[in-house]
This record gives structure tokens, C-alpha cells and sequence, in this order.
């Protein structure tokens, strides 16, 4: 039966809103800036709907988007996105850090291209120029955010240093520190002397160098007499020796424990004490103790109250030693104090190159040198303990749970916290000293008396970034954003930042938690977000780390401009599962981009043919096909709940993908073709497809909003999808008999393609053919598909069978009879088949040449050589199933 033709323009496609083909650079800027201009990510505080909150994890103003950004961008996005169609008030907060080191590194830099410091600016000119600075060239990943489609509320962008973050961070340690919180002493801390400041531990970034360990002897050069062996990677050190420590139960040393050793340099005794830390199984059982510059010997100078000389000044060159030593610097030293010990005959061994790791600043690249200073610190013990509670409590939940242990194992055994800087750019201390040694702390508003002095260090840039979820929403005022959307529904990050970021804002949210400014309106204590998901890291497609080094990092806006926005996100959002690393490469943008594509073609074509949402009959009165793709839309749409509600954005991804290509587009989409033919039910088969497309576009559109937007608004005549609900379950319930009368015939589909594409035939080609059983299997309704989709015509009178497919399917065997002769050109297809064959023999020599070289197995990554295998195994198959053709042809 054919059907009429919907009333379009002689050519349809000149009625569709729609370009040719999809473009995202013609498509993205302008959309986002209409988001923005309706005002459609603004959120409002006196809204009666449910609140959802995320605050975007500042950046550092002097960044730029990398693919770890990107990441976390696109999944803090779709979380948005969704929870608005939801019909939660959603205020996805952005904003930057003022990142400390980094930002006046990038300044003192420029004043040093003109040959000036910034001591001949002085410290008020030189911030000054830092704000300078910040409005001309900070914030560059603003721009970029706009481009991968960040639905954030810009009309509440905060920055760490402006006023309001400011005060906070004032009143923050004033109360601590009022509290007994805050304290000053000398301690150990990772110092950089290029910098010259203290700097964090996610500052430091450990390398293998390749250094030498020196074996030297304390004590008597007579054998006979006392004397103790130990060895270092840094002899200069040496010259801050205040013990030797053993074990206790080594009974080498036990007479040696408790006596003394003349220092070689100094002239001072020496100890050699008993310490449970030494190994008397590593070396010579016996270590040189250096408090004020390594971590273990610190503790190991408190335990045995020992004295700690620092030995170094703030650039790292030897100081206050009185030794030849003074005014090296530490590089230096170290040659000429092995040098000096071996005149002596004091060098017992060398071992050169040894490798070894060493801490280096991730900012200015020297190595570390641990070195006893006064610093601020923020004493932790209650604080972690209040954050470690929160999550056994079950107030935040992680995801995923496989993280928890790590958690415990950080707040649990978490040291005190060093939080100020040598910097001039940042929070300055708000501690001032009087001329007679007073020190008071002052808080917003106050001032200190004429003639004090302010501490000169500035806060971690980790103290302002732990008060983000609250600061930002006004705290310590009580205001309308707090009472609305505090706390924050979800903290989206990388595993690896869990215990420097994730942990501060833990214990500062506990602290202030039962603030009245945070509780009015709440029940209880407050935490600063409910839920932590936690993702794992971006390595490139051969599962390595992206580093500077290797060279194997990608530019987010590198696909973006080849690919478009979408693809990148997809591709992200698609890989990432809750504290798994996820490998990326160019071929999963191109797959992503291609989905894009794919989704485009489909809708074009729906709207070609007329489809559009419409209200169905029952769907009792629905083809079988329609019936299943419902069904299946409902199950996907659960499917795709569930695996947002628990962040499995992979598990979403994979079961939208799937649906939308290989279930819409592969098969309903075909089965349209067939039904838009019936005039009984193409009407329907329209309402079906819009109805689905609607559904599968809003479903989507959490990951790729760019596509989904331009094609919903086609399809729907809608204001945008931002602001869209979300599919809803259909009230019917499923049909199981349709679904497998689909899920038969798809079969049957199948085997005959199958079999076709093993005869050499092309898939235009059509075949007569006989189709037997097809009542008995329950697939009348589906024969209409079945020959159009499998390329069969109507038998003629003296058709005769020359090959049969036999399909074992749900209630009986269904034989499909074809007449191939005159179809296939013989000598041709053995010709191919002859080629293809020789090349397949040449795949499969070729891969087992490779596998079977040991050499190569021994340096090719795991991922390169399970391609490898799969390709062989590819291969092997191929060889079977062209043998097994030539074989039926005959000779």
C-alpha cells in the first residue's frame, strides 16, 4: 500500500531549519551566548523549588583549560544541566583563585624582561601591579569555559581575592586563631629557594634524578677504634649532623650507643642514639640525623630532643656553620664537602650515577630542600577528626566508596598545616606586632595601633580555596544564597587533589558548621557538600600519563575547534567512571563527532518524512515496533537515571549511545522507511519518531547541549532545552510479545545480511527469495520489514531456490530460500576473495612477527600490544570464514 506524502515543499528537506550538515563552529558561540542572554543559568535564591548547587572548583587566574578541567567541567555541566530539567533552582557558582606563587611568579617575570625587581616597586605598588595584571590578562579560562558550553551562573562569578572571600578569610582566622587553632613555630616545611617561600606539598612534584650515595665514617679512622659508617645523596647536609642513630636491639652498636663522635668539620660531639625508626637491615644499620633538613630526622631530633642548627640560608647556600663551607651553594657544597671528607680518608664508598627521587617545585623546578623555618600552622587534630566523621556518619558520601579508605587514612594521621607564604601576593596574615613585642590578631573592620607592624606572609592560597563553598554564597554573613543553596549538593574533582582540597574544605566546613549564618533554616550541623565524586585521571590512549615531558597531552580547545564542543564532552563524560583513569585519544573525539553527526542525519531525515511529537493512541493500537522502541526508551531512560544518580556518566553514556545508534538509527529509523509506506499507520509511526527523538534529544542533552539544542528546537518548536523537563516513565507498561517479535525479526534480519555480505553481494542488490514459516515464528506483522530491510523481492512463478538461510528463532525455524544465480560474478568474487585472503596471510605473519619478538614485547605498551593481539586474532578469523567461501565455490 502506498501512502500520500506529507504536505511539504517539493523538496522537504527546504522546509527544515536546518543546515545541510552539522557544523559546530557555526553553531556554538552564538547558542551559548543566547543561554546566557536569557538568563536561563542565573539561579534564584527566593525560588520555591528544590535547590541543587555545585561550586566550580576555582582555577588558578593565571590558567588555562586542560583536559583535566575539561573533565571536570563537562561532568559538574551535566550534572547542572539535568538537575534543571529536573525542576530543581540550580546555581552552578564560578569563579577563580588568586593561586599565590604562580600568579606574582608571572609578574616578577614581566618586571624582569625590563630589568627591574619587584623590592624597587616595593610591596603596595608591586600587588598593585598584580591586580594590573589580573584585569588585562587573568582569566583566560573564562573565555575557554564559555566554549565547552559551562551552563554556570556568571552574574555570581566570585574571585578568592575580592572583598567579600577576603573577609572571610579574615574572620576565618581570627577565630581559629582566637580558638587556639592557629599557632607559630619553627618547623619543617618544603622550601623553595628560588622562591624563597614555603610551599605545599601538592606543590612538589618527585623526580628520578640521577645523583651518587656516599658512604662515609664518623668516628676514628683505626678500624679498631670506634668509628660508625652511613651514607647520603646529600654530603652537605652533613655539616647539620647532630646524632647517629641505630637500632636499639643491633647488637653491633650496642657499646657505641650513648658515647660520642668528633663532627669532621665542626669539632662538635656527635651522638650516636638508639631510634625503632633505623633498619638495621638497610646499609650499615646506622643513619646520620639532620633535624633541620629531612622530614624523619626532624621527628627523630624531637623525640630525642636533639639540637637542630639550620645550615642553610633562604637561597639555599651554606650559612652559619663556621665552616669553609659558608657562602656555597648547596650544589656546590655537595662536591666539595665529599671532596674534603675524602681528603681525610673519610669516604669509605661512592656509587655514581644512583638514582633516586627527589622533590622538586612544581613552580620554579629546583629541588626541595626541607629546612627548619618559622611558619603560621593551622593545628588540625580536632578538624580532621570533624571531617573524618562527617563521611563514617554518612553526612557527605563518597564516590566512589572504594575511596573512603583513603580518605580515613589521610584525616586520620594528618599533620599539622603550614599556611603562610614569602609572598607579597595573596591574604596578608592579620597578625601585628607592637613595639614591645605585643601581637594581636584583627579581624574585618578592625585596625591595629599607630606604629604596629603586620606579619609580612600571606596565607597558603589553600586556606582561602578551603573556605569556596561557603565564602562564595557570603559567609559569614547570613544571606539568601546560603540559606538557599548551602550546602552544595556535590564536590566534583579528581582523586588525586582529595586530601589537599578536599580535606581543607571538610574541616573548615565542619568548623563553621553550626554557624548561625549557615544553619538558619537547617537542621543540625552543616557539612559543605552531600555528595564527593571523585573521578579518575585522563592518560593518553595508550594509558600513560599526559605530561609536559612526554609530550602526549591534548589541548581541549584543540578539539573543540576540530571536532566541536560536544565531541569533547562526550567523549569525556563516555569514559569516566567513578575513580577510574580513563584513556583518550584522537580516534574517540572522531567516534564522538561522529555520533553528533549521526544524530543529525537522523532528525533531519524524521523531520523530512513529517515526523514530529505528537499524542499517541494506546499503544495497543501501535505497531510492534513502535511498541518496543517505547518500551526501550522507557528502559534507557531508567537505565540512564539510575547511572546519573549514582555519577556513573560512563554507564549513561554507553546506554544513550547505544540506543540512539544502534536501536533508533539502525533499526526503528528502517522500520519508519517501511511504515511511513502504510497509510493506516504512518501517521503514528511520525507521532512515534518525534515522540522519540523528543525524549532521546532531552536525555542527551546534559552531555551535548550544542547539537541536541539546535535539533530539539527544530523538532519541537520549544524555547531550549536548558530549560525543558526531563523525560518523564510512560504511564503504560511494557510489552514483552512485542518486544520479541522485534528482537526474532532482527534476527532473521541479520543472518540473511549475513549471509549476503558472505555471497559477495552488494547491498543494494535485492534477491528474490522465499520465506518459510513465518506464521508458525509469529512474524506475519514484521514481513514487510523483513524484505525491505533484507533486500528480498516477491519469488516469481519458476523461481527455484540455489541457497537457503535457516534462523532457529524464539517459537519456531523460519527458511529463507533465495535464487542467487545471476547475482554474483564468479571469477570476479574469487578474484577479491583471492586478494583478500593474501592480505589477511599477510596480517596474521605480521602480528605473530611481533608477538613472537621478545624484544619488542619488553618495550611496547600493554595497550599496543593488546592491539595487537586483537588484530591477529582478526586476522586468523578473517582467513577461516575467506577459506571457507573459496571452499563453497568450488573450483
Amino acid at each position: 500500500m502506498t501512502s500520500s506524502a506529507p504536505e511539504h515543499s517539493e523538496n522537504p528537506a527546504d522546509s527544515i531549519d536546518l543546515p545541510k550538515s552539522w557544523d559546530p563552529s557555526a553553531v556554538e558561540a552564538e547558542l551559548y551566548r543566547s543561554w546566557v542572554d536569557a538568563g536561563y543559568f542565573e539561579a534564584d535564591a527566593t525560588s520555591g523549588k528544590p535547590p541543587y548547587s555545585i561550586v566550580l572548583p576555582p582555577p588558578n587566574v593565571t590558567g588555562s583549560l586542560h583536559m583535566g578541567h575539561a573533565l571536570d567541567h563537562t561532568l559538574m555541566d551535566a550534572l547542572s544541566r539535568r538537575k534543571r530539567m529536573l525542576g530543581y533552582e540550580v546555581l552552578w557558582l564560578p569563579g577563580m583563585d588568586h593561586a599565590g606563587i604562580a600568579t606574582q611568579t608571572v609578574v616578577e617575570k614581566q618586571l624582569a624582561a625590563d630589568g627591574k625587581t619587584k623590592e624597587e616597586f616595593g610591596r603596595e605598588l608591586f600587588i598593585d601591579k598584580v591586580w594590573d595584571w589580573k584585569r588585562e590578562s587573568g582569566g583566560t579560562i573564562g573565555g575557554q569555559m564559555r566554549r565547552i558550553g559551562d551552563g554556570v551562573d556568571w552574574s555570581r562569578e566570585r574571585f578568592t581575592m575580592d572583598d567579600g572571600l577576603s573577609e572571610a578569610v579574615q574572620t576565618m582566622f581570627k577565630r581559629m586563631f582566637d580558638d587556639g587553632l592557629i599557632y607559630r613555630a619553627e618547623r619543617l616545611v618544603n622550601w623553595s629557594p628560588v622562591l624563597q617561600t614555603a610551599i605545599s606539598d601538592i606543590e612538589v612534584k618527585f623526580e628520578d634524578v640521577e645523583g651518587e650515595l656516599v658512604s662515609l665514617r664518623y668516628g676514628s679512622l683505626d678500624d679498631s677504634e670506634p668509628h660508625v659508617i652511613v651514607a647520603t645523596t646529600r654530603a652537605e647536609t652533613m655539616l647539620g649532623d647532630t646524632a647517629v642513630a641505630v637500632h636499639p636491639d643491633d647488637e653491633r652498636y650496642k657499646a657505641l650507643v650513648g658515647t660520642t663522635l668528633e663532627h669532621p668539620f665542626t669539632g662538635r660531639r656527635i651522638p650516636i642514639i638508639a631510634d625503632d625508626y633505623v633498619d638495621p637491615e638497610f646499609g650499615t644499620g646506622a643513619v646520620k640525623i639532620t633535624p633541620a633538613h629531612d622530614p624523619n630526622d626532624f621527628e627523630m631530633g624531637v623525640r630525642h630532643s636533639l639540637p637542630m642548627p639550620s645550615i642553610m640560608d633562604k637561597a639555599g647556600r651554606i650559612a652559619d656553620t663556621g665552616t669553609q663551607f659558608d657562602g656555597m651553594d648547596r650544589f656546590e657544597a655537595r662536591v666539595k664537602v665529599r671532596e674534603a671528607l675524602a681528603e681525610q680518608g673519610r669516604v669509605v664508598a661512592e656509587k655514581r650515577p644512583y638514582l633516586h627521587s627527589v622533590g622538586h617545585s612544581e613552580r620554579s623546578g629546583e629541588p626541595i630542600e626541607p629546612r627548619l623555618s618559622l611558619q603560621w600552622w593551622v593545628k588540625v587534630d580536632t578538624l580532621a577528626k570533624a571531617a573524618g566523621d562527617a563521611v563514617r556518619n554518612g553526612d557527605t558520601v563518597i564516590h566512589p566508596k572504594s575511596q573512603e579508605p583513603r580518605w580515613f587514612a589521610w584525616v586520620d594521621n594528618m599533620h599539622d598545616w603550614c599556611i603562610s607564604r614569602q609572598l607579597w601576593w595573596g591574604h596578608r596574615i592579620p597578625i601585628w606586632y607592637g613595639p614591645d613585642g605585643e601581637t594581636v590578631c584583627l579581624g574585618p573592620g578592625e585596625t591595629a595601633p599607630e606604629g604596629w607592624e603586620q606579619d609580612p606572609d600571606v596565607l597558603d592560597t589553600w586556606f582561602s580555596s578551603g573556605l569556596w563553598p561557603f565564602s562564595t554564597m557570603g559567609w559569614p554573613d547570613a544571606t539568601a544564597d546560603l540559606e538557599k543553596f548551602y550546602p552544595t549538593g556535590v564536590l566534583v574533582t579528581g582523586y588525586d587533589i582529595l586530601f589537599f582540597w578536599v580535606a581543607r574544605m571538610m574541616m573548615f566546613g565542619t568548623y563553621v558548621g553550626a554557624d548561625d549564618a549557615i544553619t538558619a533554616g537547617k537542621q543540625g550541623p552543616q557539612v559543605p557538600f552531600r555528595d564527593v565524586f571523585l573521578h579518575g585521571l585522563i592518560r593518553d590512549q595508550f594509558g600513560k600519563k599526559m605530561s609536559k615531558s612526554r609530550g602526549n597531552g591534548i589541548d581541549p580547545l584543540d578539539w573543540v575547534d576540530r571536532f566541536g564542543a560536544d565531541a569533547l564532552r562526550f567523549t569525556l563524560a563516555r569514559g569516566a567512571n567513578p575513580g577510574a583513569d580513563m584513556s583518550v585519544g584522537e580516534d574517540h573525539a572522531q567516534s564522538s563527532r561522529n555520533f553528533a553527526n549521526k544524530l543529525f542525519n537522523a532528525t533531519k531525515f524524521a523531520l523530512m518524512n513529517g515526523a514530529a511529537p505528537a499524542d499517541l493512541p494506546s499503544r495497543v493500537e501501535l505497531t510492534d515496533a513502535d511498541r518496543w522502541i517505547l518500551d526501550r526508551l522507557d528502559q534507557v531512560r531508567a537505565e540512564v537515571d539510575a547511572a546519573f544518580d549514582r555519577y556513573e556518566f560512563s554507564k549513561a553514556c554507553e546506554a544513550l549511545y547505544h540506543f540512539a545508534w544502534d536501536e533508533v538509527c539502525d533499526w526503528y529509523l528502517e522500520i519508519a522507511k517501511v511504515q511511513f509506506a502504510d497509510d493506516a499507520v504512518a501517521a503514528t509511526t511520525r507521532g512515534v519518531l518525534g515522540n522519540v527523538l523528543d525524549a532521546l534529544l532531552r536525555l542527551l542533552h546534559p552531555v551535548i547541549p550544542f547539537v541536541t539544542e539546535t535539533l530539539w528546537k527544530v523538532l519541537t518548536g520549544g524555547e531550549s532545552l536548558v530549560i525543558a523537563e526531563w523525560p518523564t516513565p510512560a504511564s503504560e507498561s511494557s510489552d514483552p510479545v512485542a518486544a520479541q517479535r522485534i528482537e526474532d525479526m532482527q534476527r532473521l534480519i541479520t543472518e540473511v545480511r549475513r549471509f549476503r555480505s558472505d555471497q559477495g553481494l552488494k547491498p543494494s542488490q535485492k534477491v528474490a527469495a522465499r520465506i518459510v514459516g513465518v506464521s508458525e515464528a509469529d512474524l506475519d506483522g514484521q514481513i514487510s520489514a523483513v524484505t525491505s530491510l533484507a533486500r528480498l523481492t516477491e519469488p516469481a512463478e519458476d523461481f527455484a531456490a540455489t541457497a537457503s538461510v535457516e534462523v532457529r528463532l524464539s517459537k519456531a525455524t523460519v527458511v529463507v530460500e533465495l535464487d542467487t544465480s545471476g547475482t554474483v560474478d564468479l571469477v570476479a568474487e574469487r578474484a577479491r576473495l583471492v586478494k583478500d585472503l593474501a592480505a589477511a596471510e599477510k596480517e596474521l605473519a605480521q602480528t605473530n612477527g611481533k608477538l613472537g619478538n621478545e624484544a619488542f614485547l619488553a618495550k611496547a605498551p600493554d595497550a599496543v600490544v593488546d592491539k595487537i593481539r586483537t588484530r591477529r586474532t582478526i586476522a586468523t578469523e578473517e582467513i577461516a570464514r575467506i577459506s571457507a567461501r573459496l571452499e563453497s565455490m568450488g573450483t
